[in-house]
């Protein structure tokens, strides 16, 4: 009885080694999928729509370069609609592309697709902690203006920083280097929604045209711009400390002079800042403030001219993050100053901005936001047309997010 069954079982194992054989065989034949370089392109972006009318005391308090819909005949609208593609395509070759559908081509023309980053990122080493990056992309001047309008708190970016260069972009080339770890914690900033600016490097240095985004240039002269930026922890505490310069000749383009402003003969002028970064991010409490000073074109109500002039200042904001179980509460206030011009707007119309904002950010869950915010604001903006314009006033600002 005991033979017959070791005999039984001695002949399955002799019949079931072709079978396993057969198998194996057959898995060794099965062809090996290739990985391609798209396989590693991913899709992200987010719409913004807003409303500014509420509690509106004086519709003629405008900001052209924040948000057009400010103030008389403004209503819904939609600020932002962004797509994004991007990918590593290749151990050191990473792309990004970046499309707006809510640009405006007139001031009777809505939502007309624009580009606004397209670049490529190289890596000169196995880590890519030194790379240099080409195309059109945001220039290294200001955390305020490098971080992403998708996560800043704020509806719009302080005048002071965000003046200095149009929608913070232009066409060049930049180096940027940063260790690993700090390319990590640069990166986590971002990802566990403590409003990091991305990753721009310790240091960065580059040459762009200087005529900003999607603008051809005129000059010939390229501006040059570095960065100094460098994030650390103190037990749970992170902060970011930063200095950034930029120098160049900005030339004034004929279509935004008016007829009967005197200018220099070749419409160049001299561009240069200099600015000063300290950011606590909140955990839970939020501190960001950027200071700057330079030179650059402003119009002289004086003389109907425009002259190369000092400009100067800043911003403070103050948040503290609350967690509520799986939503996100984020109360804040800032307070901006700014005496100088805008160089890309009319006859590089000159400013006098004092500002006050307290605002509320609601993230109920990750793919939604919604911010109200009140503004008290006190501006003048003069070009030709506009010789004495100041305009004060408060309006109550809402905004929905949707990320995907």
């Amino acid at each position: 009885m005991i033979r017959s069954r070791l005999f039984s079982s001695f002949l399955f194992i002799v019949l079931l080694i072709p079978i396993l054989s057969n198998a194996q065989a057959d898995k060794a034949d099965l062809p090996v999928k290739k990985s391609n370089w798209y396989d590693n392109i991913s899709l992200r972006g987010y719409m913004q729509v807003r409303y500014n009318r509420l509690l509106e005391t004086n519709e003629d308090l405008k900001c052209e370069q924040c948000d057009k819909s400010w103030g008389k005949n403004g209503g819904f609208f939609i600020r932002r609609m962004r797509l994004i593609f991007y990918g590593q395509i290749s151990k050191q070759v990473y792309f990004y592309v970046q499309s707006d559908f809510a640009s405006s081509a007139s001031s009777t023309g809505l939502h007309f697709g624009q580009l606004r980053d397209a670049y490529v990122d190289v890596g000169l080493d196995k880590k890519n902690e030194f790379r240099f990056r080409l195309g059109q992309t945001k220039v290294p001047f200001g955390f305020d203006n490098l971080q992403s309008s998708q996560i800043r708190l704020p509806l719009d970016r302080s005048d002071a920083m965000n003046g200095a260069v149009f929608n913070e972009r232009d066409h060049g080339v930049f180096f940027y280097w940063a260790p690993s770890k700090r390319r990590e914690l640069f990166s986590s900033l971002v990802k566990e929604g403590l409003k990091g600016s991305g990753d721009y490097g310790v240091f960065a240095f580059g040459a762009y045209n200087g005529q900003t985004a999607n603008k051809p240039e005129l000059n010939g002269i390229p501006h040059f711009a570095g960065r100094i930026s460098y994030p650390f922890q103190i037990k749970s505490q992170i902060m970011e400390f930063g200095v950034q310069a930029y120098t160049g000749k900005f030339q004034l383009a004929t279509d935004q002079l008016s007829t009967g402003v005197l200018a220099a003969p070749d419409l160049n002028y001299t561009d240069r800042r200099f600015a000063a970064s300290a950011v606590l991010f909140p955990k839970p409490l939020g501190i960001q403030a950027e200071v700057t000073v330079g030179q650059g074109p402003e119009f002289n109500t004086a003389s109907d001219s425009i002259e190369t002039k000092n400009l100067s200042g800043g911003y403070i904001i103050i948040s503290y993050k609350l967690g509520l179980k799986d939503q996100v509460l984020i109360p804040f206030a800032r307070y901006q100053y700014y005496d100088g011009a805008k160089k890309h707007e009319t006859d590089a119309r000159s400013y006098t901005v004092s500002e006050m904002e307290f605002g509320l950010e609601w993230q109920p869950f990750k793919t939604f936001e919604l911010v109200a915010m009140y503004t008290i604001s006190d501006r003048r903006f003069e070009d030709f047309a506009k010789q004495t314009n100041r305009q004060t006033g408060s309006l109550l600002r809402l905004q929905a997010q949707v990320n995907f």
